[in-house]
C-alpha cells in the first residue's frame, strides 16, 4: 500500500435503544482514522448523563490513538454521570486493556443484550 493511498474512515452505524445510543464500530481505530470517530463521541457525550455502548466486536485493529478516544470518550461520559459500555468478545484486546493498565476502567460485556442491561454488572451482582 502506499504511504499516499487513502486510509478508510471507521465505518460505523448508530442506532437509539430505549435511552441509549448504540454504536457498532468495524474497521480499524487508529491514528489515521480515530479523529472521525472522536469528533463523533464527543458530540454524543456532551449531553448531560449520556448513555452510550460501543460495540467493538467487529473492529480490526486499535492502536493507542484509538485507545486515548475510548478513554476520553469515557472520561467526558463520567463527567456528564453518564454509562459508558464496550462490547469486546476479543480476549487480544482485553489483554491489551491489562496491559497499559486500563483493565477494570471499562465498562465491559460479552455481548450486546448484556451491555443494555439496566443495572450495571457490579450493582446487579452485589
Amino acid at each position: 500500500m502506499s504511504e499516499n493511498a487513502p486510509r478508510p474512515t471507521p465505518h460505523h452505524t448508530e442506532r437509539t435503544v430505549g435511552e441509549t445510543t448504540v454504536v457498532e464500530l468495524r474497521g480499524e481505530i487508529d491514528i489515521f482514522t480515530a479523529p472521525s470517530l472522536a469528533a463523533r463521541l464527543e458530540a454524543l457525550t456532551a449531553a448531560p448523563h449520556p448513555d452510550l455502548v460501543l460495540d467493538l466486536r467487529s473492529t480490526d485493529f486499535i492502536d493507542c490513538t484509538g485507545l486515548g478516544v475510548l478513554c476520553r470518550a469515557r472520561n467526558r461520559t463520567a463527567a456528564g454521570q453518564g454509562r459508558l459500555r464496550l462490547v469486546t468478545d476479543s480476549v487480544g484486546f482485553q489483554r491489551i486493556l491489562r496491559a497499559v493498565g486500563l483493565a477494570g476502567v471499562f465498562e465491559l460485556h460479552p455481548d450486546l443484550g448484556t451491555a443494555l442491561a439496566r443495572m450495571p454488572q457490579s450493582v446487579a451482582a452485589g
